[in-house]
């Protein structure tokens, strides 16, 4: 199919995106629900993360690690690590973070964090 080959997705993608535009119009090309468990990490959960982050420092420590992160936050080490690569956030490593401005972010950042 030349639609998959422009766009470098395989052609049952196309095709889904055929049969959905079909069935229900435009909105059937936004993503439909991820299958599996329900997401449970919720944006004040990220926010939690974020703050931290950027406000506190751990005791004993200069600096967060996923795995304290985690620890503090009640959350899993894997949680942390993908929210902190959403945000481009590296503790160890940077000494200032600036937040993007783009009115979808958090859309877009929710969608990489699952």
């Amino acid at each position: 199919m030349e639609v998959s080959r422009r766009l470098g997705v395989v052609p049952d993608t196309v095709r889904t995106w055929r049969r959905r535009f079909l069935e229900r119009g435009l909105d059937g090309l936004c993503d439909d629900p991820w299958p599996g468990v329900p997401w449970k990490i919720t944006d004040a959960d990220v926010e939690r993360v974020i703050v931290k982050t950027l406000e506190e420092t751990p005791k004993n420590a200069t600096h967060w690690s996923t795995r304290s992160m985690a620890a503090a936050t009640g959350m899993s080490q894997p949680t942390v690590s993908r929210i902190w690569r959403a945000f481009a956030l590296a503790p160890h490593r940077s000494q200032t973070f600036e937040l993007s401005t783009d009115p979808l972010f958090i859309d877009k950042v929710r969608d990489i964090v699952r």
